[in-house]
């Protein structure tokens, strides 16, 4: 006569699998829809459109945002930073220039803050000694509380097709994520 012995299952297999394949598969579905919505709520993809952040990112390039990254921290100079138009789904993607409470202004292409010329190392080397061929002229404007002042890297393009200047902080949806 044989007798069957009931062994334990060890706990790391009861928590890994469970005893019921079920139950794992139901706990399986709901973790990865907390996963799939998690990862929805703090990172958007975004789908690089136009020349106007050339030569840092190239039109048709994939990114993503990272939704989450000014809910503890502010915008700094220098970021690059999803823009929801008013009344649109496209986002624009711009580089923090100007931050609350300074003064900025361009002359011939040169971004001075608070009168001091702003070291932009993600812009293309000058050509001729000239950093900015385009030498945009915008008059100075002081930032209020909540403002940022935004541009996009490419600055050789006329000045009427690039869409800058100051943006509300509530428009912005997240930093672009550096690969």
């Amino acid at each position: 006569m044989s007798q069957l012995i009931d062994t334990p299952i060890p706990w790391w297999q009861v928590m890994a699998i469970g005893r019921n394949p079920r139950t794992t598969l139901i706990r399986l579905a709901i973790t990865l829809v907390i996963v799939f919505v998690g990862f929805r709520m703090s990172i958007q993809p975004i789908l690089v459109q136009g020349i106007s952040m050339q030569p840092t990112y190239r039109d048709g390039q994939r990114r993503f945002l990272n939704k989450l990254a000014y809910r503890s921290a502010q915008p700094q100079r220098g970021d690059v930073i999803g823009i929801r138009e008013a009344g649109k789904q496209v986002l624009l993607l711009k580089r923090v220039i100007g931050l609350p409470g300074e003064r900025l202004r361009i002359v011939q292409g040169t971004v001075l803050i608070n009168g001091e010329p702003l070291e932009e190392p993600y812009l293309l080397p000058p050509t001729n000694g000239v950093q900015n061929p385009a030498r945009w002229a915008v008059e100075e404007v002081r930032l209020q509380d909540g403002e940022l002042y935004v541009i996009g890297d490419n600055r050789s393009m006329r000045r009427d097709d690039h869409y800058f200047g100051i943006v509300n902080q509530n428009r912005v949806v997240g930093r672009l994520m550096n690969p």
